[in-house]
């Protein structure tokens, strides 16, 4: 289950990341992997803040933690789902290779991580393995965007929001049901 929300949280990363591609079609690859580092690790940290947040205040969210993971996940798929249909000249991104751009792009693609990691604390003991694989697959995601931004253009864009964002509230259901009907 880590490694399909780890996929589902990329989706944001890997949507700039086209951008990016198609901002700078002559990107070399360790500019891009400049780029995808960044997403990598702000993908990953944040879920650690989240987590650690929600563990402090687990005793007053248990008995509510499915709804509000399902709430969280759905809401953060859904933002997805609707940012999906901005068209990508409206998304124009400045300069991804300038720091305070990495940094801003960076904190914009994982806010929704740090409220999946306020999530976690519900039904995760151990947030360091799943911030490791978050943190690789929103890499990986983010380097093939920027390779696909430079190679084919915005046209792949929408369709990975819309998956990821459909995804996420897959996992938010998924929840839900195992903690109403098998628990």
């Amino acid at each position: 289950m880590i490694v399909f929300l780890a996929v589902g949280l990329s989706f944001d990363s890997f949507a700039v990341s086209v951008c990016s591609g198609l901002q700078l079609p002559n990107i070399r690859f360790y500019q891009a992997a400049k780029i995808a580092i960044f997403l990598a690790l702000f993908q990953a940290f944040m879920p650690v803040i989240g987590w650690v947040i929600g563990n402090s205040m687990k005793s007053f969210i248990e008995p509510i933690d499915h709804w509000l993971a399902f709430g969280l996940l759905s809401i953060i798929g859904g933002k997805m789902i609707i940012e999906s249909f901005i068209s990508t000249e409206e998304r124009e991104i400045k300069n991804p290779l300038l720091i305070r751009v990495i940094l801003m792009l960076s904190i914009a693609t994982s806010i929704d991580a740090l409220a999946v990691g306020f999530s976690f604390a519900t039904f995760l003991h151990k947030i360091l393995f799943a911030a490791f694989i978050i943190g690789i697959v929103t890499f990986v995601a983010s380097m093939l965007g920027i390779l696909l931004g430079k190679k084919t253009g915005p046209r792949c864009n929408r369709y990975a929001e819309i998956t990821g964002g459909s995804i996420l509230i897959l996992i938010g259901l998924k929840i839900l049901i195992e903690h109403i009907w098998f628990q």
